[in-house]
């Protein structure tokens, strides 16, 4: 069976139609560039509601996925909550995450990442990572954090990632068990 990464996209307008939702997209096409192991993923995109968004991310980690993607609702503006949504839902957050990929996103010169409130966490066994929601802005967060997400899903006792060498280097103890 292959793993399943969920990608939720919190955007009230996207949600409505307004616009088409390309941060969900540029995510899985991240993704799949960087994993060697096929995956299944499932996608949503919903408004920027605190109750909906923990809703949905607990729906999914159900659903057995191992690896959770947010884009949206992580700046200062009164209807970005999905940070918030986060601590609501999940048990453990990983803040180091977060302020990799802000540090990541000042070195690409963008002056506004300190205002991110990107972070990651725990949700059963689920890693969830908020990631910006501007498409471009993707690929800098996930470059920083990528490496150190498969040994995460490893520690929960998910599937076993691998990644594309020929793109990203996956970060794995010399210690940690060898795939079978």
């Amino acid at each position: 069976m292959r793993p399943k990464i969920g990608i939720v996209t919190i955007s009230d307008r996207a949600s409505l139609g307004v616009y088409a939702d390309e941060s969900g997209p540029a995510i899985e096409a991240v993704l799949r560039e960087y994993l060697a192991t096929e995956c299944t993923f499932e996608t949503r995109v919903i408004a920027d509601e605190r109750a909906l968004i923990g809703a949905t991310l607990q729906e999914l980690a159900a659903a057995g996925c191992c690896l959770l993607c947010t884009t949206g609702g992580t700046g200062p503006a009164v209807r970005d909550v999905t940070p918030e949504a986060i601590r609501d839902v999940c048990h453990k957050e990983l803040p180091g995450f977060g302020e990799q990929m802000r540090a990541a996103s000042l070195r690409a010169g963008v002056p506004t990442a300190i205002l991110s409130r990107q972070t990651a966490a725990i949700l059963g066994a689920a890693l969830v990572v908020t990631l910006p929601g501007k498409p471009g802005s993707i690929r800098v967060c996930l470059d920083a954090v990528f490496p150190a997400i498969p040994y995460c899903i490893d520690l929960l006792g998910g599937p076993r990632l691998e990644g594309n060498p020929a793109v990203v280097q996956v970060f794995r103890p010399s210690s940690a068990p060898r795939a079978k």
